[in-house]
């Protein structure tokens, strides 16, 4: 039997990590719509927390106050950088004139700034209370203590570094390790909730050997954190060419890619080749109701909705719709390859007599 207490983490838990999952839609939007830079500033938008809807409500002089509010950050985020040893990435922040241009008022954008804003704030209310209520396990299990506390510090890390996303005016490296930390925050909330709900379960038991589908999951995870990686730098590559073009000839965009692309293609086809080897290793595996084997159903049917999209991105033109399915499914792609992987890991092989 749970305790009402455990039963009340578990459920925060799953809430924050579909909390997750929104966040990432929004910012997939944000990206696909142009409007990263929609509120030039941070925390405050146009130095309020109710964003402007016409020019008339834009503080005097804003283009000034706020590029030279971002020379000051930059410099401070380049002496940060300088402090680790990257010199290189530190001089290529202050000599990036690019970084300090300023992008004309645009409603629609600033408002999908802020909505993506509001879904990250309601995300730390979450995560707060994630980290408050897993004090439930202080007697039977510390580590989850431990590692909801630590998700608190990562995503107060990220939302710093979101600010220097805003302040480097969308810097390619820092979007893409933006990304990734969205990874790390999903990873811990998905561990902490597998283990409280596994805490009361004896591991599953089964005749086959299971090494092997622990081990090809584990690999099939990283090529997928690499096929995001590559897809985050594919959209850099298509804002970059969508500003050289003045967001006109949106058809032509993905010819203009170049190589990243056709590696992002080809390292595709290998994501979905392993995945359905995965898919069938555990159907051999587990039957009925089995976590595991309901778990991979949702993977097989995400891969589907991620191959559509990908389709569509390639011979559509990119539509905006599109790249945010997109960048949803790859995230929840690697949510379901982790948990399936959790839930693989404790399964034991039956030893006959």
């Amino acid at each position: 039997m749970i305790a009402k207490s455990e039963s009340r983490f578990i459920r925060i838990n799953l809430i924050t990590i579909i909390a997750t999952l929104v966040v990432i839609l929004a910012g997939g939007i944000v990206r696909s719509t142009g409007s990263g830079m929609g509120c030039p500033d941070w925390p405050k938008c146009f130095d309020q927390y109710i964003p402007p809807t016409s020019v008339k409500q834009l503080p005097p002089d804003y283009e000034t106050k706020y590029v030279e509010g971002r020379k000051k950050k930059n410099e401070k985020f380049a002496k940060y950088l300088e402090s680790m040893g990257k010199h290189q990435l530190a001089d290529s922040i202050r000599n990036d004139r690019s970084i300090l241009v300023h992008e004309e008022f645009n409603a629609a954008k600033t408002w999908t700034e802020y909505v993506n804003r509001l879904t990250g704030a309601i995300l730390g209310i979450f995560l707060l209370l994630t980290a408050i209520f897993s004090f439930a396990y202080k007697k039977k299990a510390k580590r989850i203590i431990v590692l909801s506390w630590l998700n608190i510090f990562v995503v107060g890390y990220q939302a710093w570094l979101g600010s220097i996303v805003v302040s480097t005016n969308l810097t390619q490296w820092v979007v893409t390790v933006h990304m990734l930390l969205a990874l790390v925050i999903l990873g811990i909330a998905i561990y902490t909730y597998n283990y409280a709900k596994q805490l009361h379960k004896e591991p599953t038991v089964i005749m086959y050997r299971i090494m092997w589908l622990k081990g090809f999951l584990l690999f099939t995870i990283v090529i997928s954190v690499l096929q995001i990686i590559l897809g985050t730098e594919v959209r850099e590559a298509v804002d970059s060419i969508a500003k050289s073009l003045q967001y006109n000839g949106r058809n032509t965009w993905v010819a203009k890619i170049g190589s990243v692309f056709s590696y992002h293609r080809d390292l595709a086809i290998l994501v979905g080749i392993s995945n359905f080897i995965v898919y069938k290793m555990v159907i051999d595996r587990f039957s009925g109701k089995a976590w595991p084997l309901i778990t991979a159903n949702y993977l097989m049917v995400t891969l589907i909705v991620q191959i559509v999209s990908g389709f569509l991105l390639s011979y559509l033109g990119l539509p905006p719709y599109a790249q945010a399915v997109h960048i949803l499914f790859s995230t929840i792609m690697f949510s379901l390859q982790y948990y399936l992987y959790l839930l693989v890991y404790r399964t034991k092989t039956y030893k006959a007599a």
